[in-house]
């Protein structure tokens, strides 16, 4: 028995060491058809990664020809199998522009711009890629209204646009923090006007007032009227949106402290 199966152990080590030599032979040494027929083979193994080197050096050879169908599409699923997805977006691109009236053109429209979907960074960083992906996605679904990915597409675009939302919630709330006032109330407008519908509209319009009162109540005399109005319309926004907010029993107390130095700019107007 062991020794049967040191005889397996043996037989497979030969059989890889075989696969490697034939491997490395076709890369370097073989025809565009040996290299095709190897890209296939590791295709076919799942062994996505030794495809692609091999698709890349036979896609000049087979520009024009009928196998460069199969050839680019194996490329862009390789790199998406691969985790490439940038890559993969930009090669599933390619094949829908060079064959529009494939069978596959659908699916690679989707995995475009599912691959753009799953290179979106988390919120902190750079949205470029995510941005570009809301737009891949729609674009998909504007093309091709009726196919069954439509509700995963819909779903995708409403996960990266909350994304985008948190980011400009999250820089919004940094100003508030660091106390930049006025850059909070801007950065808290731009993402009420950009995201009408946003699931941080409540915090948003509160802090927004927040940053007005502080701005108001801690102004020099020539700009504090101004400011103490501009934080009372921003109070009677928020409690008539959000008439059962649990940030009213706070920000009416904030509301009382303005109006006390309203009233007082008021008399000392009177007594001048």
């Amino acid at each position: 028995m062991q020794k049967n199966k040191i005889y397996i152990f043996i037989l497979l080590v030969a059989l890889s060491v075989s696969s490697c030599g034939e491997y490395q032979k076709a890369l370097n040494k073989g025809t565009s058809e040996e290299q095709y027929q190897m890209a296939v083979k590791m295709y076919d193994a799942q062994k996505y990664s030794k495809a692609i080197p091999l698709f890349e050096k036979i896609t000049p050879s087979y520009k024009g020809k009928p196998q460069m169908e199969r050839i680019q599409y194996m490329i862009a699923q390789a790199h998406f199998n691969t985790k490439q997805y940038s890559l993969a977006a930009y090669y599933f691109d390619k094949f829908v522009k060079n064959y529009p009236k494939s069978s596959k053109t659908e699916e690679a429209a989707y995995l475009s711009a599912y691959s753009y979907y799953l290179a979106s960074p988390i919120y902190s960083l750079d949205q470029k890629d995510t941005k570009e992906a809301i737009t891949a996605l729609q674009n998909f679904i504007y093309k091709f209204p009726d196919s069954d990915k439509v509700p995963d597409a819909n779903k995708n675009i409403k996960e990266l646009t909350y994304k985008l939302e948190k980011k400009s919630f999250e820089i919004a709330k940094q100003y508030y923090h660091t106390q930049d006032y006025v850059a909070a109330m801007v950065a808290f407008d731009n993402l009420l006007s950009d995201y009408l519908g946003t699931s941080f509209k409540e915090e948003a319009v509160y802090l927004k007032f927040k940053s007005a009162y502080n701005l108001g109540a801690n102004s020099i005399v020539s700009k504090k009227e101004e400011r103490i109005n501009e934080a009372i319309k921003v109070h009677q926004r928020f409690e008539r949106n959000f008439p059962n907010s649990k940030y009213l029993e706070e920000t009416k107390k904030l509301i009382s402290d303005l109006n006390n130095e309203l009233n007082a700019i008021t008399v000392i107007k009177t007594q001048n």
